[in-house]
């Protein structure tokens, strides 16, 4: 595609454009309501504008300036993020949201060149301390804190 003199921005402009069209095809299944009284339509069809608008933006500015070409596919970032967030997903309700925070934050720190074992540790306690006072001391969410805590 010799028009294209921004690969990078491109690709970036079309995955935008794909998730905001996502989010407003799925956000019209419900109602959209008003700015004072929001239905449940609202925030998914306001997004979805928002992310079709900035990916058109970056699509069109990747057609009038040069910039780099695609790098490599990494697939050990890649399979260690999205694996991460799974696992944290059906872990939670086992472990506990302070475990399962600390070995999300492990876990994807690994997928760097940068990883240091001590730090992400260290991160992965003032993190799940943090999610631990937000989500279930102040939000109320029905999760254990510490495995098997029901």
């Amino acid at each position: 595609m010799p028009f294209i003199r921004h690969p990078k921005d491109f690709w970036s402009g079309v995955l935008f454009i794909a998730v905001g069209g996502f989010a407003l095809v799925y956000g019209s299944k419900y109602t959209i309501g008003s700015a004072a009284r929001m239905g449940p339509g609202y925030f998914p069809r306001i997004l979805g504008i928002l992310l079709v608008a900035l990916g058109a933006f970056i699509l069109i500015r990747a057609l009038r300036h040069d910039g780099p070409a695609v790098p490599r596919w990494k697939w050990r970032p890649t399979v260690l993020v999205i694996g991460g967030v799974i696992a944290f997903g059906y872990l939670v309700q086992w472990l506990g949201i302070a475990l399962s925070t600390v070995m999300l934050i492990v876990l994807t720190s690994a997928a760097s060149h940068e990883f240091r074992p001590k730090e992400a540790v260290i991160s992965g306690v003032l993190l799940a301390a943090l999610a631990s006072l937000v989500f279930i001391v102040g939000l109320g969410v029905q999760l254990p804190i510490w495995p098997l805590q029901r």
